[in-house]
C-alpha cells in the first residue's frame, strides 16, 4: 500500500535531510588476490571471479584485483602482464615458481589487503601458511593438508592469524561449497554444545553408492566418477577413507578438538593388491575392486538396506569412517546423485538434528565455496563506519 501525503500536510514537512553516502553504501574494499594452483578448481574460480567483478564493484563497493597466478612450476605476476587476462587467450610472461616473492609481490608495500587463495593440493604450499598470516596476509584453501595435517602446524596457523588478524577460512575443505564448517562454527559460537557429527562427507563416495545396485560393476561407475571429475586426482584417497578422515580431523579442531589422522578408525575400500602400486597400474587394475564390493551390496540387500559411505565424530573425539549398511528408512538413503549429508546433533538439535544437504564435488561447486569465504572477508574488512 501507497501513502501519499496530502499538499497540506506536505507543507507542514521539515526539508529532507540528506543521508551521507558513507551511510547508505559499504566503504569501497579492494583486495590483492593471488591464486595458488590453476587446476579444475582454481580455473574455476579463476571464471567466476572475472564474471561477478562487475556485479561485486556496483553492488558491494568491493574490487578484486588479480595479482598473480602461480602453477606448479611457473607463476604470472602482472606487473609482467598489465592486461590482468584471467589467463585466457591472450600473451603472457610467466616466471620461475617462488612461493615467497609471489607472497611478497601480492602483498605490496603499501598497506593494501592481501589475499592468497590456495587450490593447490600441496604440503609444501600449506607450509608456508602461518608465514602469511602472520604478515598479515588473508588466506583461503580447499586444500586439506592444513586442517588435517600436523597438529603442531594447525596451531602455528590459528595463533597467526589470530595475532595479525588476517583471516584464514577454509569452508571448501569439508563437502566443497556446503556452509558445513560454517554452520558448526554458529552453532558453538551461540553457545551450542556438539553431541556428534554424522553425514556422508565424500561426493564422490555418495555417488557411487546412489548408482551402485550390482547392475554395473563398480570398476565401471568408478571410472565415470573420475570422468566426471568427482574423484581425487588417486581415487584411492576417495576410496581408502582418507579424504573423509580429513574432513572429519578438520571438524573436529573446528570444534576444539586436537584430534589428529592417525586417530580416526578407518577402513579402506581398497584392496591390499592395490594399494601399493603406481596410479597409471592401479587404474588397469581397478576391477579387483568389483567382487568384495558386489558381497558387500549382497548382504546389505538382504535386509533391504543400502550400502552409504558415513563419517562419525563424537564431543570425546572419537571418529569413524566406513561403508555402512543401513536401513532403507534412514536419512542417508535418499540422498541424490553426489549430495554430501551432514548432520550434527547438539544439545539444541538432539532430538531432530540439523542436517545440510546438497552437492558436494565438482569443481564449480568447490570454487563456489572458495568465493563464499572471500566474500565473508571482505564483508569483514568493508565495515561501515
Amino acid at each position: 500500500m501507497n501513502i501519499v501525503a496530502s499538499p497540506i500536510a506536505q507543507s507542514r514537512l521539515p526539508p529532507p535531510v540528506a543521508l551521507a553516502p558513507s551511510a547508505r553504501t559499504p566503504r569501497r574494499c579492494a583486495l590483492a588476490v593471488g591464486v595458488i594452483g590453476p587446476g579444475r578448481v582454481g580455473s574455476a574460480l579463476l571464471e567466476q571471479l572475472r564474471a561477478a567483478q562487475p556485479r561485486l564493484e556496483r553492488s558491494m563497493n568491493l574490487v578484486l584485483n588479480l595479482c598473480g597466478v602461480v602453477a606448479s612450476r611457473q607463476m604470472w605476476l602482472d606487473c609482467d602482464d598489465p592486461e590482468l587476462n584471467a589467463r585466457h587467450h591472450r600473451a603472457q610472461t610467466w616466471r620461475p615458481n617462488d612461493l615467497g616473492e609471489f607472497a611478497a609481490h601480492v602483498r605490496g608495500d603499501d598497506g593494501r589487503h592481501a589475499l592468497l587463495i590456495d587450490c593447490s593440493a600441496s604440503d609444501e604450499v600449506a607450509a608456508h601458511y602461518p608465514d602469511w598470516l602472520a604478515a598479515g596476509i588473508h588466506v583461503i584453501t580447499p586444500n586439506k593438508l592444513a586442517g588435517s595435517g600436523p597438529l603442531e602446524r594447525w596451531h602455528a596457523i590459528r595463533a597467526a592469524s589470530v595475532d595479525s588478524g588476517a583471516r584464514f577460512r577454509c569452508e571448501a575443505t569439508v563437502c566443497a561449497g556446503l556452509p558445513v564448517v560454517q554452520t558448526l562454527r554458529d552453532l558453538l559460537d551461540t553457545g551450542d554444545e556438539l553431541i556428534d557429527i554424522e553425514g556422508m562427507f565424500s561426493g564422490t563416495m555418495a555417488w557411487l553408492c546412489n548408482r551402485y545396485d550390482g547392475s554395473r560393476p563398480f570398476s565401471a561407475l568408478l571410472r565415470e566418477a573420475q570422468a566426471l571429475g568427482y574423484t581425487e586426482p588417486d581415487p584411492r584417497a576417495d576410496l581408502s577413507g582418507i579424504d573423509v578422515a580429513r574432513k572429519l580431523v578438520i571438524l573436529a579442531r573446528e570444534a576444539g578438538l586436537p584430534l589428529s589422522l592417525e586417530d580416526v578408525d578407518v577402513e579402506s575400500l581398497v584392496p591390499p593388491a592395490l594399494a601399493g602400486l603406481p596410479l597409471g597400474e592401479c587404474t588397469r587394475r581397478l576391477h579387483e575392486l568389483d567382487a568384495p564390493m558386489s558381497a558387500k551390496l549382497a548382504k546389505a540387500q538382504v535386509h533391504s538396506g543400502v550400502l552409504r559411505h558415513v563419517g562419525r565424530l563424537d564431543r570425546e573425539g572419537r571418529a569413524s569412517v566406513r561403508l555402512a549398511a543401513l536401513p532403507a528408512a534412514h536419512a542417508f538413503a535418499h540422498a541424490r546423485l553426489a549430495d554430501n549429508v551432514v548432520q550434527f546433533r547438539t544439545r539444541r538439535y538432539r532430538d531432530n538434528p540439523l542436517m545440510v544437504q546438497g552437492p558436494g564435488a565438482g569443481p564449480e561447486v568447490t570454487a563456489a565455496g572458495v568465493f563464499a569465504d572471500l566474500l565473508r572477508i571482505a564483508e569483514s574488512l568493508a565495515v561501515r563506519p
